[in-house]
């Protein structure tokens, strides 16, 4: 029994697909991605930019950007200060260290005071966050006339 030859169909089948699937590889010159590269610089959008000069990469203007741009910064921030300015800043972040700490002290005072009072409570058998203060004047009713 002899099997049909089928060899020559699914070759060009195959060869059919594969010419649709092809990948064209475009090379830009340095000169030309350098043009680019300015124009970006200068404000152009990268959209704007791939349109007009059909760039299909969606990422190959931002590696030249990388590669050839002088605006390495574009997305960093840079804070330049004078030396007065440098000097307040440490002197706010040293207050605000002493400040920290001295909260967690008041913190730390305010839990022993509370943990005193609740064990001076248990060895009088008495509560003492009772207000202790002078009994405020109750009003009385209105004073009598004397009648004649």
């Amino acid at each position: 029994m002899s099997c049909p030859d089928i060899s020559g169909q699914i070759s060009n089948q195959n060869l059919s697909q594969m010419a649709s699937y092809s990948k064209e590889t475009i090379r830009y010159s340095i000169s030309f991605q350098q043009k680019v590269v300015k124009e970006v610089e200068k404000g152009a959008s990268f959209g704007e930019i791939r349109r007009r000069y059909d760039i299909r990469g969606g990422n190959t203007i931002q590696q030249w950007v990388r590669k050839f741009g002088k605006n390495h910064l574009l997305n960093k921030i840079v804070r330049v200060e004078m030396k007065g300015e440098k000097d307040r800043v440490k002197e706010l972040e040293e207050e605000v260290k002493r400040l920290k700490i001295a909260l967690a002290e008041a913190t730390m005072a305010k839990d022993l005071l509370g943990t005193l009072v609740d064990v001076a409570n248990r060895h009088y058998k008495t509560d003492l966050k009772k207000n202790f203060g002078p009994k405020s004047l109750k009003k009385t009713d209105k004073p009598k006339k004397d009648t004649p």
